[in-house]
């Protein structure tokens, strides 16, 4: 009886032992599996190839549309600037989005036309505000630096416009504005979308003529060169 007895209680210490065992590798598991998402910095998203997946935390600084569930977005924080090209959401969501709104986004990093652009985005809102103030860009103009900046807020001053024309050729459109710093011709634009017919800047760039001193704030877009999305213009002279 006592060997008997002995047995059973190796046995049971065995399969003790053994169940024990079989914890670690759950465990294990479980924590591979809660990871932390790794948001990019600005450097980094420069630096990675057109199509990688990206993750950046942002702020909202424009919107330039909303429709079929997609929204577009100017976006900024302290190290850079981020184009959100035609991120879904809903028009809740999009109306949420105001000036200052952190979110972190994950998408496709994309190019178009010189332009660098997040697509296929989904976002996250998060605690959080930041305004961006637009920057002297003025003496960058015609140097190659200027594209380290693209897409951020940016100011232009004493420029002189060279000549003023609607696409289509009839207000309610886009305005091309073409401005020169005296030695450079530059290519604005005031898009509709992002600053409609209705507005003070829609207006007032409608109303210049060539010789008329400007100073320019602008998201500083790219197209085939850089092409600067007016926000507000002043006559200076």
């Amino acid at each position: 009886m006592k060997k008997f007895l002995a047995l059973a209680l190796a046995l049971t210490m065995v399969l003790s032992l053994a169940a024990c065992g079989e914890k670690a590798p759950v465990e294990e598991v479980v924590e591979d599996a809660v990871e932390e998402v790794a948001v990019m910095t600005y450097e980094e998203f420069t630096a990675a190839p057109v199509d990688t997946e990206v993750t950046v935390e942002t702020y909202v600084q424009g919107k330039q549309s909303w429709w079929d569930n997609k929204g577009t977005f100017y976006t900024q924080n302290e190290e850079g600037a981020y184009f959100l090209y035609e991120m879904p959401c809903t028009e809740e969501e999009y109306n949420l989005l105001t000036e200052g709104t952190k979110i972190r986004v994950t998408g496709y990093k994309a190019e178009w036309a010189g332009e660098i652009e997040i697509v296929d985005a989904t976002f996250e809102i998060l605690e959080g505000s930041f305004v961006a103030e637009a920057f002297d860009a003025t003496s960058l103009l015609g140097t190659e630096e200027l594209i380290n900046y693209q897409n951020q807020k940016a100011l232009f001053k004493g420029l002189v416009v060279e000549s003023v024309n609607y696409k289509n050729d009839e207000p309610g459109d886009d305005i091309y504005l073409t401005l020169t710093d005296g030695e450079d011709d530059y290519n604005f634009c005031v898009e509709v979308y992002l600053t409609g017919v209705d507005t003070e800047v829609y207006t007032t760039v409608g109303a210049l003529e060539a010789g008329d001193k400007v100073d320019v704030e602008a998201f500083l877009y790219w197209y085939e060169g850089v092409n600067p999305h007016i926000t507000a213009i002043t006559v200076v002279e």
